[in-house]
């Protein structure tokens, strides 16, 4: 029975990979990872600064095909937590903090905004008690899921001015009547402005021909910052991310893996012609890992069934790996 301390669908699964001996010497992703349970979930003594720092990782997923199918996009997205896991589980595990899995929120059919409460509920719960949230999506509608979890934190209540950096190649932010993958950034802008509070919001890797002039406008609107593809050299980039991180006290980094190019990252709803090298990627998380600053994280988009070779949950699973470590 699942606890409704944190309001999973599906509890953890055995993890596998390969076996080469049980020191901690030979240990690999699937050996290293635990199974979560609600009796670890001790709040720490300041839960306004619990945010950031060196803190256990819990993995999250978040299984939904609910916002690509709404935003008219590739479906298949609800399988990519189990794919990310799997191309996780071989993986030498180098990390000095513990990784628990506390299972996956499922999105059953058309019903979206359930499953971003559950979810948020879950990130929130797992905030508050100083633990490192990884989510696993799902389509880029989880990032309002994320945004939910994080809003309702004590890091947010407390006064952290909590900033939000997108790897993506678009900006997620359309003005639709009906909520998807295509419009959370947003919704998180306007249930900031319902709260008193302005969106702090910065996107790396924009693609030109792949937004139109409106998202342009509304991101002008809103004040997002934002570098595009081209523009993405490494130096660029972590001069830009190192300007953003500066206005912030903690971050929450989704990565929309649509950002990456179509050669490296195939199975996403929408691969990218030109995209941002993997290098200038892995760069960025790197910078955003040593900052101290990374509040809650989520990786979006992949999906397992235009997947190659399983590159793009490889590549998945190598940046989460380096976020944690």
């Amino acid at each position: 029975m699942v606890s409704p301390a944190l309001p999973v669908d599906v509890p953890p699964q055995p993890w596998t990979g390969r076996f080469d001996g049980d020191g901690v010497e030979h240990r690999r992703w699937w050996q290293a990872v635990t199974p979560f349970t609600p009796p670890t979930l001790t709040p720490p003594a300041d839960p306004a600064a619990a945010g950031t720092g060196q803190r256990p990782a819990v993995i999250l997923g978040f299984g939904s095909d609910a916002g690509v199918r709404r935003n008219k996009g590739r479906t298949g997205a609800a399988a990519a937590p189990a794919a990310i896991r799997a191309a996780l589980g071989p993986l030498a595990f180098h990390l000095s903090r513990d990784v628990l899995d506390a299972g996956d929120v499922t999105v059953a059919g058309d019903a979206l905004e359930a499953g971003q409460a559950r979810a948020g509920l879950a990130i929130t719960r797992l905030l508050d008690a100083g633990r490192l949230p990884v989510v696993l999506g799902g389509g880029h509608e989880t990032a309002f899921a994320s945004y939910l979890g994080v809003a309702g934190s004590a890091a947010v209540r407390e006064g952290l001015t909590v900033g939000v950096l997108n790897l993506d190649a678009h900006f997620d932010l359309r003005d639709e009547s009906v909520p998807s993958s295509g419009t959370p950034f947003l919704q998180m802008a306007r249930a900031e402005a319902a709260a008193g509070r302005e969106l702090r919001y910065a996107v790396v890797g924009i693609s030109e021909p792949n937004n139109t002039r409106a998202l342009f406008g509304t991101a002008e609107e809103l004040g997002v910052d934002y570098l595009l593809d081209e523009d993405c050299s490494a130096e660029a980039a972590q001069t830009f991310v190192a300007e953003f991180l500066a206005q912030v006290d903690a971050l929450y980094l989704t990565i929309d893996l649509d950002v990456l190019p179509a050669s490296v990252a195939p199975g996403v709803s929408a691969p990218a012609a030109y995209g941002v090298p993997l290098p200038v990627i892995s760069a960025v998380c790197r910078q955003v890992a040593a900052s101290g600053k990374l509040l809650h994280l989520d990786i979006a988009e992949l999906n397992p069934e235009f997947d190659i070779d399983g590159r793009t949950a490889k590549v998945a699973a190598r940046l989460v790996n380096t976020l944690l470590g």
